[in-house]
């Protein structure tokens, strides 16, 4: 029996993001949503009230802390939370485990549960599932949460499993020791960063009667792409018929990416915290109101926001009271930071219903992740800065720092979300395996390298083959790399202050003699062989057995994005046991690679892209290798039957029958 009544009522196109609504105890909910965080049954510098007339439809609150202080007892006599703190509307306890995983030196984990000395008056406490779960029912909360054991997303295997198995167990505790209670209770899946410990955890708990199911482990020491990537991962495995929670995330562009990747509900404690340190999210960036800037501004807050803040003082008063630290300047900060919240999840529900969240996804992520955009922090000055070019190449430096390339007439650039390597390593090193296949002994692994660049992905092969071959042995690996314009590459050398991974032997090699082989590693070697790739893959020394594919799009390079093309790339495989990791998600191209006669796989996501792609050989689907990812299934294929993308512009009216009956009736549909 589900306690909620959970029912999904739209879900955006070309994403994972959905509007439900459901039902608690108190009232109805609409999703997504964000709740302020309250852990001792009060919203740091808020008023119960305003915090209703800003929209909030769940208050979070803690086990841990509401446990110590006031305790239990005094919730039973004043007949729980909500006429305690004089709200209304729903609220949601936290279990107390993220809560003894930050303190580790005063805590010790067993079986029973987590013995803990309280911070109030030095008792030691065992904190189990049946006193969390007896303590939220005191406490009279709307939906509670099992007790987990939270570990931090860079723990090692042993210690996310050991985790893992230890929160199912009290999963189950914790349902029994809620019986018939009203309350609907959320399981929490663990696993840290290890895929196949999170798919573990969610097929062990959505089986058993939780009403929703929260996404744990994340914000706790992993980096955002690491935690979008992992997000989107496990959300896919949580059931589509009950609410997911992100717990702990974040600001409005982390939980405006989790819901692009399918995440209901969000809570986070930095609408206040950093409204404490002068700090506000608005339309026009974020603002650091202790800035000097603002000291004679009239203007108000937010000119796009109606909140009480935003319709009656002024940044100077703000900035005033931010620096004297009055705590009115806290309050008034916060409160319109947590308007600012609840408009956009407003906004996003809005525009899921309409079907346009694509739209407003794109917009949002123009201006969330930018500083003051009147008044920008780092002012060039008068003189304009020139921008390093060779050809039809450009250095773009990303809002975090980091150097990346662009092609000015396409206005596309290479890595625009994520610094080079790190996104040569995570969709195409660590997808493909890499570190796993050189080791030990064997015939060459041969790497083909279609769209050189900046060389960020063969870089990220050698470090990897580099890394292995110094803990043990390893089989030779031949990189193939294809390009038609060398410039991109040439300009990232010369400033390679700027990329510094290419401070290396093997690309001053490549720009010299289009050869390198590297003089410490006899197996290691790279070739570069020029020119148009659907011409060029010919003079290859070798087939592959991994393709990274990194050409520009299709807009760019149409002809490398064709059923010819694939088909080429297929026969130049010569029935080998190949694979072939793409950033695309096109639907065309997923298209066009089946018709050729791969089988099509999801990749893992990166950038603004929910997933990415991977294309076995039909020899490669039966390897150990290829079985770790998941093939496109009947639910693309539904979605691919809709989408006016269906049919590539590129064929032939002749040809169209023909392709749209291949993709329907291809092998992989049929297992």
């Amino acid at each position: 029996m589900n306690r909620l009544n959970f029912r999904v009522e739209a879900r955006a196109t070309g994403s994972r993001a959905r509007a439900a609504t459901f039902r608690t105890l108190h009232n109805d909910v609409l999703t997504p949503l964000f709740m302020p965080v309250g852990t001792q049954a009060t919203v740091k510098a808020q008023l119960p009230q305003t915090l209703e007339e800003s929209g909030s439809q769940i208050l979070l609150a803690n086990t841990y802390h509401l446990l110590l202080r006031p305790g239990a007892e005094v919730f039973r006599r004043t007949g729980g939370i909500h006429g305690f703190m004089s709200w209304k509307k729903s609220v949601l306890t936290d279990s107390g485990g993220f809560q003894i995983f930050s303190l580790p030196h005063s805590r010790s984990m067993t079986e029973a549960g987590a013995v803990f000395q309280s911070y109030t008056d030095g008792r030691t406490i065992l904190l189990s599932p049946e006193l969390s779960i007896e303590t939220q029912k005191a406490i009279g909360s709307d939906i509670m949460m099992a007790l987990d054991q939270c570990v931090a997303s860079t723990s090692d295997e042993a210690v996310s499993r050991a985790a893992l198995e230890i929160t199912q167990r009290w999963a189950v505790r914790s349902l029994a020791a809620r019986g018939d209670s009203p309350q609907a209770m959320f399981g929490i899946v663990q696993g840290t960063l290890f895929k196949h410990l999170r798919k573990e955890s969610a097929e062990g708990l959505c089986p058993l009667d939780f009403d929703g199911m929260a996404i744990g482990g994340l914000a706790v020491g992993e980096s955002k792409s690491e935690r979008e990537d992992m997000c989107a991962f496990t959300a896919e495995l949580l059931p589509q018929d009950r609410p997911r929670y992100l717990m702990g995330v974040g600001t409005p562009l982390d939980i405006l990416e989790a819901v692009h990747r399918g995440v209901d509900m969000f809570d986070c404690i930095i609408p206040t915290q950093v409204a404490q340190r002068g700090g506000v999210f608005t339309s026009r960036g974020f603002l650091q109101m202790r800035r000097g800037v603002y000291k004679f501004s009239e203007e108000k807050l937010d000119p796009a926001c109606g909140c009480p803040t935003c319709a009656r003082y002024s940044r100077a008063y703000l900035h005033h009271l931010t620096k004297t630290k009055e705590t009115l300047g806290w309050q008034l900060l916060g409160k319109h930071n947590i308007h600012f919240y609840h408009q956009m999840m407003r906004e996003i529900r809005e525009s899921i219903l309409a079907d346009r969240f694509l739209e407003l996804y794109h917009a949002k992520r123009a201006f969330l992740q930018e500083d003051d955009l009147d008044n920008p922090v780092f002012d060039p000055g008068p003189k304009a800065v020139k921008i390093p070019r060779r050809g039809d190449y450009e250095i773009h430096t990303a809002r975090e720092g980091f150097a990346s390339i662009l092609h000015v007439s396409s206005g596309e650039i290479m890595h625009s979300r994520t610094p080079p390597m790190d996104e040569a390593r995570r969709l195409y090193i660590e997808q493909a395996n890499l570190a796993e296949r050189v080791r030990g002994e064997g015939d060459p692994l041969v790497v083909w390298d279609v769209g050189l660049g900046a060389a960020a992905n063969a870089m990220a092969a050698i470090q990897c083959y580099e890394l292995q071959a110094a803990t043990g042995p390893v089989r030779p690996m031949q990189i193939v790399s294809f390009e038609n314009d060398l410039d991109s590459l040439k300009l990232a050398f010369e400033y390679n202050e700027r990329f510094t991974y290419l401070r290396h032997s093997g690309p001053a090699g490549i720009l010299k003699k289009g050869h390198w082989q590297s003089r410490e590693h006899a197996g290691l070697s790279w070739t570069l062989i020029p020119g148009n790739f659907q011409e060029s893959m010919r003079q290859a020394p070798a087939a592959p057995e991994v393709i990274f594919y990194d050409m520009f799009s299709g807009k760019t390079n149409g002809d490398q994005w064709t059923l010819a093309a694939f088909r080429r790339l297929l026969a130049a495989c010569a029935d080998r046991s190949a694979e072939l990791f793409t950033y695309t998600v096109s639907t065309a191209s997923r298209a066009a690679l089946l018709v050729a006669g791969f089988q099509v796989a999801r990749g893992r996501s990166t950038g603004d892209k929910v997933e990415t792609t991977i294309a076995f050989t039909p020899q490669a689907l039966g390897e150990a290798f290829a079985q770790r990812h998941e093939l496109l299934g009947p639910d693309w294929l539904a979605k691919w039957r809709r989408s006016t993308a269906r049919i590539p512009d590129w064929l032939a009216e002749n040809e169209r029958e023909d392709f749209e009956r291949a993709v329907q009736s291809h092998p992989q549909f049929a297992l």
